[in-house]
């Protein structure tokens, strides 16, 4: 398989993406910049996590307008797998491929720690290899990590079976919860945690790393 990992302006964990799908899952890997109208072919897309455009003035309102993000939403629309990780998971709800909005968290204070998550469902692309309702130990790092959706919204994503994972403690404030989404579709995933920074024992954990398995896996 091969990993299309897009770049914007202050991106930080592109290269953490990248090495996870190279090296420590044996696939391969292409960084996309985020001016490119080509997608190089690639079989999945991640939108990593970082300070795009210096994470000022919510930085998925300006990411949104990069040329890359046209292709991916054609990409995504032919059913084809697309993460976004924390940064990535703004830039796919003000892009329009996921609904909500991401708020500053309650508090008013950047977080940086390890959480326990519920994997809520595992029928998604990127959750058939772990086990529902068990809980992972996954950092997060963010300071608008605080998803809200409306009553309307939130009953449809309960009722579609959407909301892929869960914080156990809500550090952000959270509606619902909630620490990922996914579409109607199954193939775009967004979650504010980072599960590339616990792919392998070395760093700590491997609690992420069945969302790159199950990908991988088809």
């Amino acid at each position: 398989m091969k990993f299309g990992i897009v770049v914007f302006p202050g991106s930080n964990c592109d290269f953490d993406c990248f090495d996870v799908a190279t090296r420590v899952m044996g696939q391969q890997a292409e960084y996309i910049w985020h001016k490119d109208t080509h997608l190089k072919n690639v079989d999945a897309i991640i939108l990593p996590g970082g300070f795009s455009y210096g994470d000022y003035l919510r930085c998925g309102a300006i990411a949104k307008f990069s040329p890359v993000m046209a292709e991916v939403k054609k990409f995504a629309a032919e059913g084809r797998p697309v993460i976004g990780i924390c940064n990535g998971f703004q830039i796919l709800v003000e892009s329009g491929l996921l609904p909500g909005v991401l708020m500053r968290n309650q508090g008013l204070r950047f977080i940086c720690r390890t959480v326990p998550l519920k994997l809520k469902t595992t029928n998604t692309l990127f959750t058939k290899k772990g086990v529902k309702d068990q809980t992972y130990q996954v950092p997060i790092a963010h300071m608008e990590g605080n998803y809200f959706i409306d009553d309307a919204g939130l009953k449809n994503l309960q009722d579609n079976d959407q909301i892929v994972f869960e914080y156990v403690d809500n550090p952000n404030g959270a509606i619902a919860n909630i620490a990922g989404i996914c579409n109607k579709g199954r193939n775009v995933l967004g979650m504010m945690p980072h599960p590339e920074r616990v792919s392998e024992g070395l760093l700590g954990g491997t609690d992420g790393k069945f969302i790159f398995e199950s990908v991988i896996g088809g």
